[in-house]
């Protein structure tokens, strides 16, 4: 048993089936997990799938790259999933008629203030003008924030990280703040999770309701529209880059 497990294990590490299946078995153990924990938001899957990853890598004294080669499959299907969050905002398109104004200016003050107290707590800790500059857009979607990054003269990888922290740290908190605050309009809490938590809020929110997760999808599109057009102009204009 041992010398099969062994043979397999032999294959896996020399194929991009290794990332994938990786990839998958430690979110479907997770995901179980998450659920053993009555789905408290301090479970969060994405979190305790990312740490099993690392730990597993490191174990097996495996390259980001060679993991990377299988995941990308997974992470090809951000697209589409993406794309498909249009679904559930276009049934819930009589509420967004009716406040669209409101929710614009929502995503305006959101995705500002989050660029603003990141990159001013980050020069008041004393942060290198390059990890400001990464810090940036931390708050955007991050196929969106890793663009963004690379133009304003920032480190990719660097906000990749923490774009994964933001959003797994946003879906953990992010359901206390909003009871502590006494907010209960499903479609505010969703716009909330999007703006400040991107993709892992969104899909947090869908698992609270279809009404969160549709308008969280929204806040993260247009958090990370608004942000790729005016966040590089803005930094232009006042001289940072």
């Amino acid at each position: 048993m041992n010398a099969r497990l062994a043979d397999v294990w032999v294959y896996l590490a020399a194929s991009p089936l290794l990332g994938l299946t990786a990839t998958l078995l430690a979110y479907q153990l997770a995901y179980a997990i998450y659920v053993r924990c009555k789905f408290s938001p301090l479970a969060n899957p994405v979190a305790i799938a990312v740490a099993m990853l690392v730990l597993v890598l490191i174990g097996t004294d495996t390259s980001y790259q060679t993991y990377f080669s299988g995941a990308q499959f997974v992470h090809f299907l951000l697209g589409p999933a993406t794309v498909a969050l249009a679904v559930p905002l276009y049934q819930q398109m009589n509420k967004l008629r009716s406040q669209w104004r409101a929710f614009l200016l929502a995503a305006v003050m959101g995705s500002a203030s989050a660029i603003i107290t990141a990159m001013l707590l980050a020069q008041w800790f004393g942060a290198s003008h390059v990890t400001v500059l990464s810090l940036a857009s931390k708050s955007v979607t991050m196929a969106i924030a890793m663009g963004i990054t690379e133009k304003v003269g920032g480190l990719p990888s660097l906000t990749a990280a923490l774009v994964m922290l933001t959003g797994i740290l946003g879906a953990m908190m992010a359901t206390g703040i909003l009871n502590f605050l006494h907010i209960k309009d499903d479609s505010v809490r969703g716009f909330a999770l999007g703006v400040s938590a991107h993709g892992i809020g969104t899909a947090r929110a869908f698992q609270l309701s279809e009404e969160m997760g549709a308008f969280a999808g929204l806040a993260m599109g247009l958090s990370g529209l608004l942000t790729a057009i005016f966040l590089p102009l803005a930094l232009q204009w006042l001289g940072i880059i």
